[in-house]
């Protein structure tokens, strides 16, 4: 193996990916760990397990590590950045420990709706996708804790967040409104959550608290299959999320697409309630980004 000259790493929670790149951020080889959660207290015996095979062959590299590894409970807290934010003021804020891996910043905001609100991983992945957006672009980031952002003049302007994937999964998972599926069928999963979509779309003025009901009372009623009250409820999140964020950003300006970043799977979900709510949207890997960004941070701190 040859080339190498960086670490890269995606240090989550419950996840930690760790890529070894050449000088253009192509990976050569990639490692698995536990998240900042489970490596509390460990977090350099946890990165020189995994990284300590490159680092025989390469010697010691630099690397730039994203997400809760910068954070209260991380290897070293990395302080939020205050929006509105530079590209070069978050990579200019990174924590540097041992002299040679660099930890990148969150963000922090006061919202439009006047609310403390932060974001951490979710930095990286807009700084690799900067080159790429308007001057002035609405970006998503979906997942457990949404970020719909404000991107401007090449600055991170503001952002909030909406908790659309926790929401889904404690009902799912805790109450009786949409049980897991037991080996559900695709089709009929795509069709509920389209159904999800056109509910929302026909009345967008309704409240989601007073549309959730509706995943058990359409099961009872038999206009529902059970199985497929999880994706209904998930067509009736997103596009709720959707809805909602057009109608508090469309004040601000209003793009010609929203730039959607994530597992493409979810991305796809909300570009189908995007296109249903009159929104068009460019769907971009969340993985790709994010080395993209962390790729851009090694580039200027080296």
């Amino acid at each position: 193996m040859s080339g190498a000259r960086f670490i890269a790493g995606d240090w989550g929670t419950t996840h930690l990916r760790l890529f070894l790149c050449d000088g253009e951020g192509t990976v050569l080889d990639h490692r698995n760990g536990p998240g900042a959660a489970e490596s509390a207290g460990r977090f350099a015996t946890v990165f020189a397990s995994l990284a300590s095979g490159w680092e025989s062959e390469h010697g010691p590299l630099p690397a730039v590590l994203c997400g809760m590894v910068g954070s209260s409970f991380g290897w070293a807290q990395a302080p939020y950045v205050p929006c509105p934010a530079q590209p070069q003021q978050i990579i200019a804020a990174c924590t540097t420990i041992e002299g040679r891996i660099h930890i990148v910043p969150g963000l922090s905001c006061q919202n439009r709706f006047g609310a403390p609100d932060v974001l951490r991983g979710e930095e990286t992945q807009l700084l690799g996708i900067l080159g790429r957006v308007q001057r002035r672009q609405w970006v998503c980031l979906p997942g457990t804790h949404t970020k719909w952002v404000v991107v401007e003049a090449g600055q991170v302007r503001d952002f909030f967040t909406a908790p659309t994937g926790e929401l889904f999964a404690v009902l799912r998972e805790h109450s009786v409104l949409a049980r897991p599926p037991q080996g559900g069928d695709a089709a009929v999963e795509a069709e509920a959550f389209n159904l999800g979509v056109a509910s929302v779309v026909a009345q967008p003025e309704v409240q989601i608290l007073h549309r959730l009901f509706e995943c058990r009372s359409r099961t009872l009623s038999g206009e529902l299959p059970a199985a497929a009250a999880a994706a209904y409820l998930s067509g009736l999140l997103i596009a709720s999320d959707v809805y909602g964020a057009r109608r508090a950003l469309s004040s601000t300006f209003v793009p010609d697409t929203v730039v959607l970043v994530g597992a493409p799977q979810l991305t796809q979900l909300y570009a189908s309630a995007c296109a249903a709510l009159g929104l068009q949207s460019d769907q971009v890997d969340g993985a790709t980004a994010s080395l993209a960004g962390l790729t851009a941070i090694y580039h200027r701190l080296s």
